[in-house]
C-alpha cells in the first residue's frame, strides 16, 4: 500500500470512529434524559409528582425533569435529601431559552449561561438566578406551587 492510500484509509477510519463515538454518547445522553423526564399532574395551582420518581431500581436520582402541557418550559426538581428538594424553571433568565440539564449544572445552549442546582448563576451573560418554586412534601408526593411569588 502506498503512502497516499494509507493516509486516505486512516482518515476514513478516524473520521468514522469520531462519528460513531459521538452517536453513542448522544444516545447515552438521550437515554439519561428520558429516564429523568416525567409528567406531572396539575391540581389547582400545584404541580404534583410522586416522590418515587427519584427512585430508579433502588438508586436515587439526583433530579427529575417535570413536564406538563400547560407549562411553557419544564421544571427541574433536584433532590438533596429526603426532606430537601429544589424546583427550578428551565428558562434562562437572559433571553428565555430552554435550559439543558447536565447533572448539577444547567446550561443555556443559546449564549452559554450556566446555573447550579440551586438556580444560582455560575456563568453569564444571565444576570438573574433562575425562578424557583416552593415545594410541600407529603407522605408520597411533592407539591410544587406554581402560584406567582409575591415581591418582598
Amino acid at each position: 500500500m502506498n503512502r497516499r492510500k494509507f493516509i486516505q484509509r486512516s482518515t476514513i477510519v478516524c473520521t468514522g470512529s469520531v462519528i460513531a463515538s459521538a452517536c453513542i454518547q448522544s444516545c447515552t445522553s438521550l437515554k439519561l434524559l428520558q429516564n429523568n423526564m416525567i409528567d406531572g399532574n396539575i391540581d389547582g395551582s400545584d404541580l404534583i409528582i410522586p416522590i418515587d420518581s427519584f427512585n430508579n431500581n433502588g438508586v436515587n436520582k439526583l433530579y427529575v425533569i417535570v413536564q406538563n402541557e400547560i407549562l411553557k418550559y419544564p421544571i427541574c426538581v433536584y433532590r438533596f435529601s429526603d426532606t430537601q428538594y429544589n424546583a427550578l424553571y428551565l428558562a434562562c433568565t437572559h433571553q428565555g431559552t430552554e435550559l439543558q440539564v447536565f447533572g448539577e449544572r444547567l446550561e443555556c445552549p443559546a449564549h452559554g449561561s450556566e446555573f447550579d442546582s440551586k438556580g444560582r448563576i455560575v456563568k453569564g451573560p444571565a444576570e438573574e438566578n433562575l425562578r424557583s418554586f416552593p415545594i410541600t412534601i407529603t407522605a408520597n408526593e411533592l407539591k410544587i406551587s406554581l402560584k406567582p411569588q409575591q415581591p418582598h
